[in-house]
């Protein structure tokens, strides 16, 4: 009889061992992000000639949208672990702007990727939507695009009639939102719309500067940049699509590894999710040679103000 009565203290110890480790693997790893984040829009705020620029506005408008997904990401991971209880009314708004900024990134990837090619083909009659100073009617554009998928999903859905919206409480999984079937096909479906129309926009960007430096004798140099950052897209691209493997891992690890579904859940959500998102930017950020000096001088002038221990 002890031993029947111990099992289920085990595995409730386990259970929050298991917990507390997932917790302190996500916080640390989602601060050293926002700290890298904070610091490059810092940068951009404090430096006009990166505000004069469409390329670094859309990148700076990404670094925000990349940032807001990864918050309400990790708020609804925190929520799932502790299994904290709200009414639906609550968990709604944060699935919205988790889907929105989700489906964003790659509007965003492609809208950036068009710029280089506008940039490099009609460098002196650039056209007036995609200047500095109009910039933002395309971020505002993609914006709206992004908002209106979410709301489509959420609506074409059936709700539980014995769940309800204002008092019920629920533990905010995706399950509790999208229920029915056609709502997990239909966003699946859109999802993977949306990546494939990217993919095309940024390979045909990629061919037509490609072909543009046959024809250019001079600047080669800003072409090939041009083309290092459109294959850096899709490279980025690439990262964001990791997001939909999550079927395929799932059975490998069930044929060959015996963990509990928690756990495949939370591999899944930490390589496939939260890696991408916190690479994506770093490697756009850090690879472009004005912002990476930008950078160094910034932690170069906060490692000097730290005084050392006399």
């Amino acid at each position: 009889m002890q031993n029947l009565t111990e099992l289920p203290t085990n595995a409730t110890s386990h259970r929050s061992l298991s917990v507390i480790l997932k917790v302190c693997v996500v916080i640390p790893f989602f601060c050293v992000f926002l700290v890298c984040i904070a610091v490059m829009l810092h940068i951009f705020a404090s430096h006009r000639q990166f505000l004069d620029t469409s390329r670094y506005i859309l990148f700076a408008t990404m670094l925000v949208n990349d940032t807001v997904q990864l918050m309400t990401s990790v708020l609804l991971f925190l929520f799932v672990m502790s299994q904290v209880n709200f009414a639906l009314v609550y968990c709604v708004p944060l699935f919205f702007i988790s889907s929105a900024t989700f489906q964003n990134t790659p509007l965003i990837l492609a809208t950036m990727s068009l710029e280089r090619y506008i940039a490099i083909v009609y460098p002196l009659r650039r056209p007036a939507s995609w200047r500095s100073d109009r910039i933002w009617i395309i971020i505002l554009s993609l914006w709206f695009i992004s908002c209106i998928l979410p709301v489509i999903d959420f609506s074409i859905g059936k709700r539980d009639p014995s769940v309800n919206v204002l008092s019920t409480p629920v533990i905010c999984k995706t399950t509790v939102v999208i229920q029915s079937p056609i709502q997990t096909q239909v966003k699946a479906a859109v999802s993977l719309l949306f990546f494939a129309v990217v993919a095309v926009i940024i390979l045909f960007t990629y061919v037509r500067i490609l072909l543009e430096t046959k024809k250019l004798r001079q600047d080669r140099v800003s072409v090939s940049k041009a083309m290092h950052t459109v294959l850096l897209h899709g490279f980025q691209l690439l990262l964001c699509m990791l997001a939909f493997t999550h079927p395929i891992t799932e059975s490998v690890i069930v044929l060959h590894a015996n963990w509990p579904p928690e756990d495949i859940a939370f591999f899944n959500y930490f390589c496939f999710v939260l890696i991408p998102r916190f690479l994506s930017p770093l490697i756009y950020g850090f690879r472009d040679q004005s912002l990476r000096g930008s950078i160094g001088k910034k932690f170069l002038c906060c490692s000097k103000k730290v005084k050392p221990w006399s």
